[in-house]
């Protein structure tokens, strides 16, 4: 039975702000990016923001998540500490890995939130693993996995399927399809872009939700949760969606127009949200006003956070490299 989400008034409100929070803090790291504060490799999520709010909003704090290396709307979501988030981005002891991670290794055992990958595919079978363990343990959890479309031409994503159905484990497989993987149209990598049906070769479940609608995406999400949890079997969910933004930093965008980018833009998810609150009068102007100043605040904090935190001492760069013994 196909449950709906419940839409209230806070409800709508709070998925708003979740991705109004992703696009702003986003924009910020762009900003210390050009500055020379963020250095290495920086994936952005821009025009992506429904999916992990739609589906983290369907998981428990119980539950667990593995990312990909463009995991900053994942984290935020999830709760982790957008300081903490900063800081670490920043390369600064008080980030959530201190330092030694940067954008793409996001971690928070607190929070379940077990990283960032920087590995097309990486993420697949750790969250095979964390969801195998869950279940010798008897936890009642949930694993989800995000990867992009790329990741399915690895063979990471053909042996995890496999074995996910093969052990009954309970993931929730998330296909962040944003249609060029790196930098080449889908159309031109895959011989099958029904990424479902690939997924049907294994014998999971699954289905395609447009990415670029957060209330499309949590109902989903939310449906295959409980699919999930009640089969104990897993479950594949395609995004379809579209990044604003290039690849990376690096990346040149020589595969895809203006033009084109334009179009998806005038309808992201943060527009076509807002737009149709606004003409169902379900928000009003003053209280679009305080989630933009609530989530400036929060950013000008994290901002704030990052830049009092120093660097971790040269006489620590051997720690961590092999595990510290637990007293006894």
């Amino acid at each position: 039975m196909i449950k709906k989400v419940h839409l209230d008034h806070a409800h709508l409100l709070h998925l708003l702000k979740a991705m109004i929070r992703i696009r702003r803090f986003e924009a910020k790291c762009v900003e210390f990016y050009q500055a020379q504060k963020i250095l290495g490799f920086l994936h952005l999520y821009d025009g992506e923001e429904a999916v992990s709010v739609g589906v983290i909003e369907a998981l428990t704090p119980q539950d667990a998540i593995i990312a990909t290396y463009r995991e900053h709307g994942q984290a935020l979501t999830r709760g982790v500490n957008p300081g903490c988030l900063m800081a670490e981005m920043m390369g600064k002891i008080n980030g959530c890995c201190r330092g030694r991670g940067g954008s793409m290794h996001f971690f928070d055992r607190a929070h379940r939130f077990y990283g960032g990958n920087a590995i097309v595919g990486g993420g697949l079978p750790l969250a095979l693993g964390v969801a195998l363990a869950d279940k010798m343990l008897g936890r009642d959890a949930v694993t989800a996995c995000f990867f992009g479309e790329g990741a399915v031409d690895e063979g990471e994503f053909h042996e995890t399927l496999n074995l996910a159905k093969l052990w009954r484990l309970p993931i929730l497989f998330v296909c962040e399809n944003n249609l060029y993987s790196m930098g080449m149209a889908e159309a031109r990598a895959e011989a099958d872009i029904d990424l479902v049906h690939k997924a049907s070769s294994y014998r999971v479940a699954g289905e395609k939700v447009d990415g670029m609608d957060v209330v499309a995406v949590e109902s989903a999400a939310k449906n295959a949760v409980d699919r999930i949890r009640s089969e104990s079997d897993p479950y594949f969910l395609e995004c379809q969606t579209y990044r604003f933004r290039a690849h990376s930093m690096f990346d040149a965008q020589l595969y895809r127009s203006k033009e084109e980018v334009e179009g998806w833009r005038k309808k992201g998810p943060i527009i076509r949200f807002q737009t149709w609150l606004e003409e169902n009068r379900l928000i009003k102007p003053e209280e679009l006003e305080a989630i933009e100043a609530e989530v400036e605040k929060e950013i000008a904090a994290a901002v704030a956070f990052a830049e009092a935190g120093g660097l971790e001492p040269v006489s620590e760069i051997e720690r961590f490299v092999t595990m510290e013994a637990i007293p006894s």
